[in-house]
């Protein structure tokens, strides 16, 4: 199931040596690297460029992006889906973010750190005639360069900006570009990325590569949130018409720890357990119970089979550790109250029980909980040591997205065909979508990627892009511990561009002195 660590375990020696060439900041400028990997010496056959693109995939899996919780904090909470079980994270769900405060420095380096080396190894690589897969991997480089340039636009707008390979020091100095530029060049990147990776997905030790139909789907994402309709629905129709990817009709299926890589998923950051380090995820650990909250009333007595037992310890030993079973999360990354009750959800909707989980095995729970994230097996997914993929492109948000450009365009007669396609699945009986206006249409589908959505990443950009998500978070129901809509303010749609970095790099005030509002 996790045969592309059979490679990946390889990563190490070049990317702590790259990782060395590539550093950011004084402290490394001031540095004296006496030994290291050099492109000179380096990138001679097919070996050395896999091993390449892989210490770029390597980087994805620290914990400020997939790993942990560094894009679930500017992804996921602060909406209206996720939200702590206790007072914790306060600052980034409570909208209390300034400079040197969750400001994201954490994402803000390893995202750059992506693209530091995906550069460096474009140089390296394209036009290489010693390594015969080079086309394959130049468009893996210009995916996940592509990859990492979405999240820095997504979260802080303009950014510092190169596709070239130039100095550390001017890398160092370099000053705020405007977003739209840099996106616009990361889509002329992803589609010449789309004519050299495969369209065929892959199998065994290469699971987990991107393919045409992740570089579509990244594509697909830029042009929504630039409201460039046309080519996001065009770029969502190819991959509808042509990939081999398929709605998985079992919602359960779907989100099965043992089903990753499914004909669904069109793209997943890949980990493993029992290999310790980065290659496993903690991520799982968030959404996990811990057994000191659960069940509800659990240090109350009850009478099982005429005994009298207290509910925590039977629910732990006869229950959960039967069945090779515990909660041993942190528990705090919950469904908010509003979308933890099925009366918010449509009669019928099939998701909610794929989604929430408020009963386990007919034990009523303290808290709600995203079934969908969570993996209660002690047999292969340990604390601190799960093997969880992140889904990051699936084929459900690829129809969400073509009928939201297609309403756009045209309104909803042809925009029913790609929701109901979803809805069918969602429902029973089937309960698909007619007689809407553009408007209607449009609000509806504010809900309809809630819920087929919720907790994978998506719904925070979602609710900026429409424009909502003061609105959205200063009237949805929150526990009582915290407070999000007294501080939200227009300006945080924005991180703040990281005090470390303007410590480092005062030209990144240049053309904001505001630092986003922050100032």
């Amino acid at each position: 199931m996790k045969n592309i660590y059979s490679f990946k375990l390889k990563y190490g020696l070049l990317a702590f040596a790259i990782l060395l060439l590539t550093a950011c900041g004084k402290e490394f400028l001031e540095e004296e690297v006496r030994t290291e990997t050099s492109p000179t010496n380096f990138f001679n056959n097919d070996a050395e460029g896999e091993l390449a693109v892989n210490g770029v995939y390597q980087l994805l899996h620290d914990n400020n992006l997939y790993r942990q919780r560094g894009l679930d904090d500017y992804y996921t909470h602060g909406a209206d889906v996720v939200g702590p079980s206790r007072n914790v994270n306060g600052t980034i769900h409570n909208y209390l973010i300034a400079e040197g405060v969750a400001d994201g420095n954490g994402p803000w380096t390893q995202l750059y750190r992506i693209v530091n080396n995906a550069t460096e190894f474009l140089e390296n690589i394209d036009g290489n005639e010693k390594i015969d897969t080079r086309d394959r991997y130049v468009g893996e480089l210009l995916f996940l360069r592509a990859l990492a340039y979405y999240h820095l636009t997504n979260l802080w707008g303009d950014v510092p900006y190169y596709r070239d390979v130039i100095p550390a020091i001017e890398r160092s100095n370099l000053g705020r570009f405007d977003k739209d530029v840099i996106r616009t060049d990361m889509k002329t990147d992803l589609e010449r990325a789309v004519t050299l990776l495969p369209a065929e997905l892959y199998s065994g030790s290469d699971s987990g590569r991107a393919t045409k139909w992740a570089a579509l789907a990244l594509k697909a994402k830029f042009h929504l949130f630039d409201k460039e309709w046309q080519d996001c629905k065009d770029a969502c129709d190819e991959i509808l018409d042509f990939s081999p990817h398929q709605l998985v009709q079992d919602l359960d299926d779907l989100f099965a720890p043992r089903n990753e890589f499914n004909i669904e998923s069109i793209w997943e950051v890949d980990f493993v357990s029992l290999q310790g380090g980065p290659l496993n995820t903690t991520r799982t650990d968030d959404y996990n119970p811990r057994i000191r909250d659960e069940p509800a009333r659990r240090n109350n007595d009850t009478i099982i089979d005429g005994n009298t037992v207290t509910r925590v310890d039977y629910f732990q030993t006869e229950v959960l550790q039967a069945a090779n079973e515990d909660m041993t999360g942190y528990g705090w990354s919950v469904p908010l109250p509003e979308i933890a009750r099925r009366e918010n959800w449509q009669t019928g909707d099939l998701r909610y029980d794929a989604s929430i989980v408020t009963k386990y095995k007919g034990w009523e729970l303290s808290f709600p909980y995203y079934k969908k994230n969570w993996n209660l097996d002690q047999a292969e997914s340990l604390r601190g040591d799960h093997p969880e993929n992140f889904i990051v492109f699936r084929l459900a948000d690829i129809y969400l997205m073509a009928a939201e450009a297609e309403n756009e365009l045209n309104g909803p007669t042809n925009a029913y065909d790609y929701v109901n396609k979803v809805r069918e699945r969602a429902f029973e009986p089937d309960q698909p979508w007619s007689g809407l206006t553009q408007d209607s249409f449009r609000e509806a589908m504010y809900d309809e990627r809630k819920f087929e959505l919720c907790a994978e990443g998506h719904r925070r950009m979602d609710l900026i892009r429409w424009g909502i998500l003061l609105d959205v978070v200063k009237t949805v129901e929150h526990r009582s511990f915290n407070n999000p809509a007294a501080n939200i303010q227009a300006h945080h749609v924005l991180l703040p561009i990281p005090q470390q970095q303007l410590e480092l790099n005062p030209n990144l005030l240049e053309s904001d002195p505001t630092n986003n509002n922050y100032r």
